[in-house]
């Protein structure tokens, strides 16, 4: 071989060379880490079967180049009523919350919470999404990128003394998960102590509260039917309360993502994902409403005739909410009709 092909065959090596680390580069350049945090256990069933299914389709979908890092138990600092705060600033990526741990906040969603609203947690989570993208999308939520919402299953009461009724609740110190439930709980004759689910354990355990509402499936993790004895249900299509979630990330970090991420994130976000989430949610509640019976725990059905007074009894809830609603600007009552008309379609299907 002469000197001049040799030098063509270097050139041509070296032009390879460059190619090569340069989409190496490149392609290393659109790996992502996206950082997940929440409030709840590694265990428990919605980071078990929601978050990290979640997680794993986002990954498996981007062939790789996005990595969910999941950070369970307020791992990376603060407190639960913080996690918007740390999705909006930018201290993580990704952060999946309770809607009313910052109380007054987000108002729109609290449609959603009010009693007797929601039939199951599927309907009523297509039912959120439509009407966070009708309502809330440039509202509430301006200042996140939401990827689901959705609501839990059936609310109910976990008491240490019996609930068969209304009268029962008078006196009751029960912990409360929003501010929506505060108040219901107050018009019902028990006094609401408002905390983040993870201290319900503790807070039981050393007498600070004589139950809570909340719903199964997430007793297990409470170790709720350890704590207490009785579990009050409620008969009928409508659930006593439900609680309002979102799966939310930081903006800029949602639209720094190339195209084709982006893509990736919207497939595994909206009305599907919300209703996956809701529905799965609560298939968790059989599994630990059977703990409950399995200990030979006191499982209470309200039936129609009383629940009929609870309603009557939660009505002020609604009249109260909907004067604060007017007091900033928004048609409270409009948002309680659609929030019907969208869960009981939802509910149909």
């Amino acid at each position: 071989m002469n000197m001049k092909s040799l030098k063509t065959l270097a050139l041509a090596g070296a032009v390879a060379a460059t190619t090569f680390l340069s989409g190496s580069v490149a392609g290393l350049a659109q790996e992502v880490t996206l950082k997940m945090h929440q409030f709840l256990p590694a265990q428990a069933n919605v980071p078990k079967l929601v978050l990290d299914v979640w997680a794993k389709d986002v990954e498996e979908a981007s062939g790789g180049r996005i990595k969910v890092e999941h950070y369970p138990s307020m791992q990376l600092g603060g407190t639960p009523p913080q996690l918007m705060d740390q999705a909006i600033d930018g201290t993580v990526d990704i952060i999946w919350t309770v809607v009313g741990y910052t109380p007054g906040r987000f108002p729109r969603v609290e449609v959603f919470e009010l009693p007797f609203m929601m039939t199951n947690a599927d309907a009523t989570s297509r039912a959120y999404w439509d009407l966070f993208e009708k309502e809330m999308k440039d509202t509430d939520f301006k200042d996140v990128h939401i990827i689901g919402t959705w609501v839990h299953g059936p609310g109910m009461i976990h008491s240490k003394t019996p609930v068969n009724g209304l009268g029962d609740m008078n006196g009751l110190k029960l912990r409360a998960p929003t501010r929506i439930i505060t108040g219901l709980l107050g018009e019902l004759g028990a006094t609401a102590v408002g905390m983040p689910v993870p201290a319900v354990t503790e807070a039981l355990s050393k007498g600070v509260i004589d139950g809570c509402v909340i719903p199964w499936e997430v007793t297990a993790a409470l170790k709720v039917p350890e704590l207490v004895e009785n579990h009050t249900e409620f008969g009928g299509d409508h659930a006593l309360y439900t609680t309002a979630f979102v799966l939310a990330m930081n903006k800029e970090r949602y639209e720094s993502l190339p195209d084709d991420l982006k893509k990736v994130i919207d497939d595994h976000s909206g009305q599907e994902f919300s209703a996956f989430a809701g529905r799965t949610q609560a298939s968790a509640d059989g599994p630990s409403k059977q703990i409950a019976v399995d200990r030979g725990n006191n499982i209470i059905t309200l039936g129609d005739e009383e629940v009929a007074r609870w309603k009557e009894a939660a009505q002020p809830v609604y009249e109260n909410w909907i004067k604060e609603m007017e007091g900033k600007g928004i048609d409270g009552q409009a948002l309680i009709d659609e929030a019907r008309m969208l869960i009981d379609k939802y509910s149909k299907m």
